[in-house]
């Protein structure tokens, strides 16, 4: 099926050829394949397990010599399954390269009026999906390897002592495998993304090279086709979006590394819990030698989900995780629609199909779960909209965009679902500061009258007045 914006997601195509994504998912969505678990969401069988080993070992050749074999993730295998599920792409052309450049152009001019952060004068590229794979591949590494080399060991830590003795010739080998496993993983999931994906940090993943705007242009024109809107309308659209996440990420010097920081802490606290397949393994009862209790046993285990279950012990980092994602999306979001909203007569539907795209599953929890196999709730834009249009109302875009300056100062999880808090605490930041401005210029002034009148002679030192000379018998005043 086809989602707003041309995100498309398999397994609900509707044409009934599910045999291939059962195939691809078998190779790229069960991290802990080379060990021997299955997935239910792959087929589970021990037969899609059998399936799913083979096709490893028929692909191993050269990839399992290959410059990174002591990575947690065999990331020329990923490249190259990406390559594959992509296929042929054509070049930008020339005219769609001047598109980005002139919308990007446009809407960086109006998001001068709708925020304090300035532009972030990065440069303006046109990307195909083969752009988007090679480009965003540097910042995928970085949060995909802490989750897959913390995996691996959690999962031969889970091991029993004795079958961990066992593996010890063997361990090389199977960090290879595992390697490969978590490659074709990526692979499968990035090359889906590429063909989906609008921008270079689409849903607040700052996935592209630093200082680039990067905009999609024949994926564009996919989803200006599929809205039946304008295809000017939408590329400036999307072009202000991405512009205006790069404000950030330019300006917030902080804001990448800390959502980097939370995959690592995330990762360090992995525990995996293996004892249902324990369990399993013990009702297969082999010491019974009753070849149809073992076959029955069989059975019942084809519709069971063996895959590991994985959690973590620093369940604050995903948290964090969610709510700094929400807060980029939905400052990106009302920023844009207050410096497009009445420009574009289509910024309302084009917000709206953003929206239905993120719940369809074009999120960043999608992409984290497919990626970096980082499970988290979907990030709570629509209320991030709510606190950040409603701060604005409160203390105006400059004090808005001062919450950035520092992580202690954005709102929290809790103020997403009641931001009263948030916005009392920035009206009293203002109180302050418009109390201390006045009354700096009350000093100023004050000074400056006992400056003039000691110029004048208009004081005499002491702090009196001198007489002005006027004549009491004077009816009018004036002198005489």
């Amino acid at each position: 099926m086809s989602n707003g914006f041309g995100f498309s997601f398999p397994n609900d195509n509707g044409d009934g050829d599910d045999e291939n994504d059962r195939n691809r998912d078998q190779s790229g969505q069960n991290p802990f394949g080379a060990f021997g678990f299955g997935s239910a969401g792959a087929g589970g069988g021990l037969g899609d397990m059998l399936n799913q080993f083979g096709q490893m070992i028929s692909g191993m050749g050269s990839s399992m010599n290959s410059a990174e074999g002591d990575s947690p993730v065999n990331f020329d295998v990923a490249e190259r399954i990406a390559r594959q599920q992509i296929g042929s792409t054509p070049a930008v052309r020339t005219n769609d390269t001047q598109a980005v450049e002139e919308s990007v152009r446009l809407a960086e001019l109006w998001l001068d009026g709708a925020s304090a952060l300035p532009a972030s004068n990065g440069r303006v590229e046109a990307w195909n999906p083969e752009h988007w794979v090679n480009k965003t591949m540097p910042m995928w590494k970085r949060l995909v390897s802490p989750v897959a080399e913390q995996m691996n060991r959690a999962q031969l830590e889970s091991l029993p002592e004795e079958a961990r003795e066992m593996l010890g010739p063997m361990a090389g080998m199977m960090q290879q495998m595992a390697s490969m496993n978590f490659g074709m993983q990526v692979g499968n999931a990035l090359g889906d993304l590429a063909k989906q994906s609008l921008t270079g940090s689409d849903f607040g993943l700052p996935v592209a090279p630093e200082g680039t705007i990067a905009i999609l242009p024949a994926n564009c024109t996919g989803a200006a086709a599929e809205l039946d809107m304008p295809g000017q309308e939408v590329l400036v659209y999307i072009a202000a979006r991405e512009a205006a996440r790069q404000r950030l990420f330019k300006h917030v010097p902080w804001l990448v590394e800390r959502l980097v920081s939370s995959v690592e802490e995330y990762a360090l606290g992995l525990v995996i819990d293996t004892s249902h397949l324990e369990e399993a393994t013990r009702e297969l009862n082999l010491e019974s030698g009753d070849p149809q209790a073992i076959q029955d046993a069989l059975q019942r285990l084809q519709g069971m989900d063996l895959s590991p279950r994985i959690s973590s012990r620093n369940a604050a980092a995903t948290a964090r995780l969610e709510t700094l994602l929400a807060l980029v999306e939905g400052w990106t979001e009302f920023v844009v629609s207050e410096a497009l909203g009445e420009r574009i007569p289509s910024t309302a539907a084009l917000t709206e199909a953003w929206r239905r795209r993120r719940a369809t599953g074009g999120s960043a929890e999608k992409a984290f779960s497919r990626v970096v196999n980082i499970e988290f709730s979907t990030p709570k834009v629509a209320e991030a909209v709510e606190l950040w249009r409603r701060a604005t109302v409160a203390v105006g875009v400059e004090r808005r965009d001062q919450v950035w300056d520092h992580p202690d100062f954005l709102p929290t999880a809790e103020h997403l679902d009641a931001p009263a808090d948030f916005i009392d605490g920035l009206l009293d930041d203002a109180d302050d500061s418009t109390f201390d401005q006045e009354f700096a210029k009350l000093e100023e002034m004050l000074r400056n009258e006992g400056t003039s009148d000691g110029q004048n002679g208009g004081g005499d030192g002491n702090g009196e007045k001198k007489d002005r000379g006027v004549d009491d018998g004077s009816e009018d005043g004036t002198e005489l």
